[in-house]
């Protein structure tokens, strides 16, 4: 994988006559050491129609510098931008093609800008010597290289901070500088200046009108979890925190939004790419539930009384978990890269593109969204009644673990109906994921006991102390029953009605 870098940084507008004032004044910095001007010339990348530049991401080339080389640039925050650095090369290196794929797909990456910058560099230094930041006036001028265009030029200042810097220095740069006059650039980076300097047309438009009928708050909702899955894919690729776990939510929302709003939009339609997603999440899935039992029997070791802890626990947990999880990243990348993949992203394009809208969708979002609510609660309740009149056993099991994925898609129906119905619709949502939170923690139980049953097995075989795996098998069970005991409560708080109102019915 190319090395990863966070870049915090502040730009600031600036004339050929703008002059730096003293830096040594600036709170913390002790030197100023001018490391004299750099020529960087660096070429930008995006897709004809400008998919990158959409999202805010930056694709470039750049010679001159101590960091020439491909940098691929992600949003953060406000000033705050994760750069992905490689090797200089004449074809964009693997490792970065993959990070842009659920964006570019099958589009050819073309040269768009080429800027050249004249750098003049000034490193601000603390009382120990350390690096506070690099202070920089850059002459710059841009080309449009695809399609009618012009050049542009124009001169500003960069503050970036250093590695392992507090980011709150750069308020007492900006301070210094506001005193002198120098006030922020109004654009977050040289290339979208130079897109919005050389060929306006390129730049994002418009934000979509607020949603007025209830097939725009449907729209609304499915465009957010599509756009959250593209953005997540080179998170996951990039192995980051929790990234695996919240693409897969975003397909499993999305799905249940293409379910649950089967008068709004045609199933027809929709269904073949409700099917997608669900192979998707389950593809997911298979290194994150493992990750997620990990955690639970390594907790559950931890709490129990060493007096209770026979025989190589611990290792044997540990060679379990890495044998199961051998893999399972090849795998999911595998998925990312797969034909398969792109397709249904190109399916998920097509249908916020040009929805399949029913007649439904044209009228006002409140009856159509709290139906929406009620019909998936319905369904919820009658796998609730279910399961509870089935004996505690391997039936029952199943049949919570049916209600569990129930609640789930009626929660998501009402996160999809609070913009339009507001407070009753956030309080029918909460109460609706205490279900499902009650629920997945049972089948937590269920698979941990499973996975427990096992652990035994092989301990036994391999002549060592089962005892503890028995114990903790117990543990999951007494929890289970517990959580049964707890539903039909959970469950009457979740079965009220409160949409009937604020939906005009």
């Amino acid at each position: 994988m190319a090395d990863a870098k966070r870049e915090i940084e502040r730009k600031y507008e600036a004339t050929d006559a703008t002059r730096l004032p003293d830096l040594t004044r600036v709170a913390g910095v002790a030197a100023v050491d001018h490391l004299g001007i750099t020529v960087l010339d660096a070429v930008y990348y995006d897709t004809e129609d400008f998919r990158l530049a959409a999202d805010r991401l930056t694709l470039r080339r750049r010679t001159g510098g101590s960091d020439a080389g491909w940098h691929l640039k992600f949003p953060v925050s406000s000033g705050i931008r994760d750069e992905l650095r490689a090797p200089l090369s004449d074809a964009l290196p693997p490792d970065l093609a993959g990070l842009v794929r659920s964006r570019v797909r099958g589009a050819d990456l073309v040269p768009v800008v080429r800027l050249r910058s004249a750098r003049d560099v000034h490193l601000l230094r603390g009382p120990d010597g350390a690096p506070l930041a690099e202070l920089s006036v850059d002459a710059v001028r841009a080309e449009r290289l695809h399609g009618p265009g012009r050049s542009t030029a124009w001169t500003e200042i960069e503050a970036e901070l250093a590695d392992d810097a507090d980011p709150a220095f750069l308020d007492a740069v900006e301070e210094r500088l506001t005193e002198a006059g120098i006030r922020p650039s109004a654009s977050e980076s040289k290339v979208a200046r130079a897109l919005a300097e050389t060929a306006p047309d390129t730049t994002p438009g418009p934000r979509p009108d607020p949603p007025r009928t209830a097939g725009d708050h449907v729209l609304a909702y499915v465009r957010e979890q599509a756009a959250e899955i593209v953005a997540l894919d080179p998170a996951v690729r990039r192995d980051l925190p929790d990234s695996v776990h919240r693409m897969r939510v975003a397909t499993r929302r999305l799905r249940s939004a293409l379910r649950s709003h089967r008068t709004v939009l045609d199933r027809t339609v929709t269904d073949p790419v409700a099917g997608e997603l669900r192979r998707l999440a389950a593809e997911l899935g298979v290194d994150r539930d493992q990750e997620v039992l990990d955690a639970r029997l390594r907790a559950r070791l931890d709490t129990l009384p060493r007096t209770l802890v026979l025989g190589p626990v611990r290792a044997r947990l540990r060679l379990w978990s890495t044998a199961r999880r051998a893999g399972t990243r090849r795998r999911t990348l595998a998925v990312l890269d797969s034909a398969r993949h792109l397709a249904l992203l190109d399916a998920l394009d097509a249908l916020v593109t040009d929805p399949p809208l029913l007649p439904a969708a044209a009228g006002p979002p409140g009856p159509e969204l709290a139906r929406a609510v009620r019909r998936d609660r319905r369904r919820l309740a009658h796998r609730v009644d279910r399961a509870l009149d089935l004996p505690p056993g391997p039936g029952r099991d199943r049949a919570l673990h049916d209600a569990r994925k129930a609640a789930k898609r009626a929660r998501y129906a009402a996160e999809t109906a609070r913009p339009a119905l507001g407070k009753p619709a956030k309080k029918a949502a909460e109460r609706l994921k205490a279900v499902q939170t009650l629920l997945g923690d049972h089948q937590d139980g269920v698979v941990a006991r499973e996975a427990l049953r096992t652990l035994a097995v092989q301990a036994h075989a391999a002549g060592e102390p089962s005892f503890t795996w028995g114990v903790l098998y117990g543990q999951e069970q007494a929890e289970a029953a517990a959580r049964e005991r707890e539903l039909p409560a959970v469950w009457a708080r979740a079965a009220r009605d409160d949409l009937r109102a604020a939906s005009g019915r």
